[in-house]
């Protein structure tokens, strides 16, 4: 079976004195980067559309789970099989539409029993530490739960979903536009006078409560801002090709370009009917 393959190629490498010297010298930590890098190719090669990508992808970030559970079986705290276990139980106990009850959901009572089941586990743990004489504290927080190493749009969302959960959110979108609005003022009124100036601390602040409203709009639309980013960021870069393409036919770059230039091609990008 591959998956086994794999676990046996990992603990290979991770062998004293015959593995790999770079795979002996990792740790949690210093995986966890590539970890994160993986996702992210995952989720660009789905965006690009190219499935024999994804598929290498897909392997890149099962060897991070190999390498993580290789990296705990011999601190003696699990191994792969009890990350699969764990899983196939977790699926199990948030599926009871499924493997118990057999009932006729919506996907968006389903999203909403995950939840209630989820926050239920999540109170259950908390209790068992209380039993057990652990540290609680810092988990009872209604935000607790929501990794810092996110992007920070998505971050955002999901701190702004916990807080909807307790009722603090608005209930019309319109509102969360005014607020942008309002946001956008004052970030027009912290720019500076001099052009080229550095950002004053109150401008940085500014600007990110923009960015947190326009998060927030985000969510509520029902639009994941990372993929709404990203294809912007592409759309972007097609229209900016389109731009050093024709002043290169011309034996211009950029740099040698004026900006109406430039602005010129950037109009005709976006005319252009080749997904500009």
């Amino acid at each position: 079976m591959s998956i086994n393959r794999l676990i046996e190629i990992m603990a290979r490498l991770r062998t004293p004195g015959t593995g790999c010297p770079w795979d002996l010298e990792q740790n949690f930590s210093s995986i966890a980067p590539f970890t994160i890098e993986e996702a992210y190719e995952v989720a660009d090669a789905i965006e690009r559309g190219d499935m024999e990508d994804l598929k290498e992808e897909l392997g890149d970030l099962l060897l991070q789970v190999a390498f993580h559970a290789r990296m705990a079986q011999e601190a003696g705290l699990f191994g792969f099989d009890d990350v699969a276990q764990t899983i196939c139980e977790k699926l199990v106990r948030r599926h009871p539409h499924v493997f118990q009850t057999k009932e006729s959901l919506t996907a968006e009572t389903v999203v909403a029993k995950w939840s209630d089941i989820k926050a239920r586990e999540k109170a259950e743990r908390v209790a068992q530490k209380t039993v057990d004489g652990e540290e609680t504290a810092a988990e009872k927080g209604t935000l607790d739960g929501v990794p810092l190493p996110l992007p920070a749009l998505t971050r955002a969302v999901k701190l702004q979903q916990k807080a909807a959960k307790v009722g603090f959110d608005w209930k019309d979108t319109r509102l969360v536009l005014e607020k942008l609005r309002e946001e956008t003022a004052e970030v027009e009124a912290e720019l500076p006078f001099e052009a080229g100036a550095a950002p004053t601390a109150e401008l940085t602040e500014e600007v990110g409560d923009l960015l947190f409203v326009v998060a927030n709009l985000a969510r509520h639309l029902k639009v994941d801002p990372e993929q709404a980013l990203r294809g912007a960021n592409a759309k972007f870069e097609r229209r900016f090709r389109h731009i050093e393409t024709r002043l290169a036919a011309e034996g211009k770059t950029p740099v040698e370009a004026t900006l109406e230039e430039m602005e010129a091609l950037w109009v005709e990008a976006k005319q252009s009917g080749k997904r500009a």
